[in-house]
């Protein structure tokens, strides 16, 4: 039946196998079969019939590489904007980590389609993950995504003064606040002393939390995100970038 039919470059990502553009990038170079014959962009498919790729895609996406970058203060995530430059423009051999224990030798050509797979905003620093693979930037950043990012938030109340927070305040962080009229997913906030709070969050809306902050009557002074899902920042210096070794997984 028509409604049965499905694009096979969804299908595709369904199965986990790549990101829905990589799987349209495939099927124009010919390395996936639907039964019998050479698929086509823009293919439908139904759920009985047989899909093949070719060990020529797996080859591929086995040499896209994940970075991660402790991105400084002055740096947008993505595309250059407002005269700042993007983070991307830190990753160059001398800005590699003398420690990274990954093994994995520096390319030019792994600066090409690398994306950043989430954001943090100029004003904030810590762990930022560029990544060639779809496959990473959909575990991080899919609509379906639940890993979580890890922040250390120090914090002043609005006037500049010490940070000062009601038990009531604390509980609406955690969960009950709303941005842009929606209802935000429930959060993992505490104090880790005076003036910091941590944060763990599933999601990541523009600004949240300095918007989250805003809204129970503190301002951000710095954020910092530490760890996105198992991978952690670390003694990776602010600048400075390794890659994401063949055994760690978000």
């Amino acid at each position: 039946m028509a409604e049965d039919l499905i694009r096979l470059s969804k299908r595709i990502s369904q199965s986990g196998l790549a990101s829905r553009r990589e799987a349209d990038e495939w099927i124009a170079k010919g390395w996936v079969m639907v039964d019998d014959h050479i698929a086509q962009l823009g293919e439908k498919v139904t759920p009985a019939q047989r899909i093949r790729i070719s060990s020529k895609a797996k080859a591929e996406q086995n040499e896209r590489v994940t970075i991660l970058l402790n991105k400084p203060v002055g740096y947008v995530s993505g595309q250059a904007e407002d005269g700042y430059l993007p983070a991307k423009v830190l990753i160059t051999p001398e800005n590699h980590w003398a420690k990274d224990p990954s093994g994995i030798r520096y390319s030019r050509r792994q600066l090409e389609h690398l994306v950043p797979a989430g954001r943090l905003d100029i004003d904030s620093v810590g762990l930022l993950v560029l990544t060639q693979d779809g496959r990473v930037a959909k575990a991080i950043i899919g609509e379906n995504s639940t890993v979580e990012k890890e922040y250390i938030v120090r914090v002043a109340n609005a006037d500049g003064s010490p940070a000062s927070l009601s038990p009531q305040g604390l509980a609406l962080l955690n969960h009950g606040l709303s941005l842009d009229d929606k209802p935000l997913m429930p959060a993992q906030v505490e104090w880790l002393n005076e003036s910091e709070l941590r944060f763990v969050l599933q999601e990541g809306k523009k600004r949240q939390i300095r918007r989250m902050c805003e809204a129970v009557g503190l301002k951000v002074l710095r954020l910092k995100r530490v760890r996105v899902g198992r991978v952690v920042l670390g003694a990776l210096p602010v600048g400075s970038w390794r890659y994401l070794s063949p055994d760690e997984h978000f």
